[in-house]
């Protein structure tokens, strides 16, 4: 007999007693869904509709609308996929790489996971193959004492240009431009304001010039900011050219220039050596085509070559924001022809060159490489010393810059929040390998201690790593050696000498770390260990403030009493003090008294005033520094 077929509701006696009955029609129920996706799968391949399957590219975040746009699929798919994983999300909202590839494969497509960074993979181009590489003018930097005639000598070169003459003169000039001697050759220089300019380029790794003229006075001589020239070309990598200048004056005495540049490794080409000299004036108009030539040997000695003829790549030497023309930026093109309507990435900035003009103010459609150009149409002002990059599509442009704006504030962040921890820092590269050197800037307070600083570093070292004294001089710490060790991610090496104010901000906002000695063999001792990649030293100085003197007393029984202000940071009684004149250590001890008005006091704030004497010392001036510092024990990493 065959049982009736069950209707209308069931009651839970019912239920129970037809479990098995009931699992049947569940197990049924999923066999009737199969077969009803199978004849879709079926009718969607008669009518020639395939699934597609995607190749969807994962970055290391993206929002889930943004993953259902890749997918071709709709939002409300996402979610539900997402749903039924675990992951309650909406369309906006913004999720991990891990779990947007699980979605992509629940949903039946290729997960392809890249990084955020990739945006930038292929932006420079292939490489050249020699048969594309044409000659290209040389770019020379003039640098040299700022009263040794190097604007002289600019304005000077720049009249012996053959289209200058043509044209009445420049009109315009923007940091660089070019001139064609009377050969019909061409050389493009660099007018940069002093070495920082130079410094701050080369620290973002923008190896602009191909040259340096090195422009010394015949009767002043060598002088600090020449010696400073000398170590940021030789830092650089480039070849020097020396210009004696000034040689109509009476009191020259070029063969003087010549003796001292030996002193700083310079050897001339009259005394032996490799480097061209020629003895210039700027104003007499003496030797100019001398110089000219010296600069013509230089490049052909050093074959220089660009393909013209692929998308531009170049430097930006200077920027502004214009008032009527909007961010204004001076691009040297270094590769490739850079044309007016290119779209182009500068450092975070992008934009299409909506017109460019050369060093006279002339519009120009197109610029070939060692061409300064002045181009507007950028998004922002970029860096000097930032890469400039022609990309194919607005798109890509806005990708890139997005990308580095992001990374540029993520640094900055990581920058406010960090330390000083730049020797360790270098110590973890030098294990990683990354570092085959220690570069360091050795400051001292005599030449002798400099010199024999110098003369201990150099015999350290192994075959895995060098020390290289990048700069070693007499006198306190300066924006510009702060400059220099920043550029080459050095050190600086303080031996009784102290860093001014500025310096001192400039030093922690570059993150550059200045090491204070009293001890020759503690120098060595540090940087051997450098060297060797051990840890850094257990026992670290902290500063604690300054205080200027202002009067001194003589008060019985205790000796000299220095009435003072506190003018930085805190002093402390306790602490180890040292009193410095100029910028440099002429005592180090302790504290006998500290004193408010009469009263004995434990610490000083900044801004008010204090009497101090020292521990058996008594030659305090009016004018002198304190220094309050107290040694600190850090624990070994």
């Amino acid at each position: 007999m065959v049982p009736e077929r069950r209707s209308g509701r069931i009651d839970i006696v019912a239920a129970v007693e037809g479990e098995d009955e009931r699992i049947r029609s569940i197990a049924s129920l999923r066999r009737q869904r199969e077969r009803e996706r199978r004849q879709q799968e079926l009718a969607r391949l008669r009518s020639g509709q395939e699934r597609v399957v995607r190749e969807v590219v994962i970055p290391e975040t993206i929002t889930v609308q943004e993953l259902a746009n890749r997918m071709a699929a709709r939002g409300s798919e996402v979610v539900k996929t997402l749903f039924r994983m675990g992951v309650m999300a909406t369309l906006t909202q913004t999720i991990d790489a891990d779990t947007a590839e699980l979605v992509v494969t629940e949903m039946g497509h290729r997960p392809k996971r890249v990084s955020e960074s990739d945006v930038e993979l292929g932006l420079e181009g292939t490489p050249d193959t020699e048969a594309d590489l044409k000659p290209r003018p040389p770019v020379v930097t003039i640098m040299g004492h700022v009263d040794h005639g190097k604007t002289s000598l600019l304005d000077a070169l720049r009249q012996t240009d053959v289209a200058a003459h043509e044209a009445g003169g420049i009109t315009q000039h923007i940091g660089a431009y070019q001139i064609e001697v009377p050969g019909g050759q061409k050389v493009t220089f660099i007018d940069t304001p002093g070495h920082e300019a130079f410094t701050a380029m080369r620290a973002r790794g923008a190896s602009v010039t191909d040259m340096v003229v090195l422009v010394v006075a015949a009767d002043d001589g060598v002088m600090p900011q020449t010696v400073e020239a000398i170590r940021h070309a030789r830092a650089a990598g480039v070849p020097i050219i020396v210009a004696i200048n000034k040689i109509d004056k009476p009191d020259a005495r070029p063969d003087r220039v010549r003796q001292e540049l030996l002193q700083h490794e310079v050897v001339v080409e009259s005394l032996g050596g490799d480097v061209q000299e020629v003895e210039v004036s700027a104003t007499k108009r003496i030797n100019l085509d001398k110089l000219l030539e010296a600069i013509l040997l230089q490049a052909e000695i050093l074959d220089l070559k660009a393909n013209p003829d692929r998308p531009a790549e170049g430097t930006v030497i200077e920027s502004k924001l214009d008032r009527g023309r909007g961010p204004v930026a001076t691009v040297l093109v270094q590769r490739g022809t850079l044309r007016q309507g290119d779209i182009v990435v500068a450092g975070t900035e992008w934009g299409r060159v909506r017109a460019m003009l050369d060093d006279r103010g002339r519009q120009i459609k197109e610029a070939p490489p060692s061409l300064p150009v002045e181009i507007l149409g950028l998004s922002g002002v970029p860096a000097a010393g930032e890469h400039c990059i022609v990309v194919p599509d607005e798109a890509r442009a806005r990708e890139i810059s997005e990308y580095r704006q992001r990374r540029a504030r993520e640094k900055a962040a990581l920058a406010a929040g960090a330390g000083r921890g730049t020797l360790n820092e270098m110590l973890a590269r030098i294990r990683a390998g990354e570092q085959k050197e220690v570069a360091v800037v050795v400051k001292a307070d005599v030449q002798g201690s400099a010199e024999a600083i110098v003369a201990t570093l150099g015999k350290l070292g192994n075959e895995e790593v060098k020390v290289r004294v990048l700069h070693s001089a007499v006198g306190q710490i300066t924006e510009s050696d702060v400059q220099l060790a920043k550029a080459s991610d050095a050190v600086i090496l303080a031996f009784n000498v102290r860093a001014t104010a500025q310096a001192r901000e400039l030093a922690q906002r570059e993150g550059v770390d200045i090491r204070y000695y009293s001890i020759i063999y503690e120098v060595a001792d540090d940087v051997e260990k450098l060297v060797k990649g051990k840890l850094a030293p257990v026992q670290r100085e902290k500063f604690l403030g300054y205080a200027q003197v202002l009067q001194v007393f003589d008060v019985k029984k205790v000796g000299k009493v220095a009435g003072c202000r506190v003018t930085e940071g805190v002093v402390r009684r306790g602490a180890g003090v040292r009193l410095l004149r100029d910028g440099v250590v002429i005592h180090q001890g302790e504290l006998s008294t500290l004193k408010r008005f009469k009263d004995d006091v434990r610490e000083v704030q900044n801004g008010y005033e204090c009497g101090m004497s020292f521990a058996n010392y008594d030659d305090i001036k009016v004018g002198d520094v304190i220094e309050c510092y107290e040694t600190e024990t850090v624990a070994a990493a």
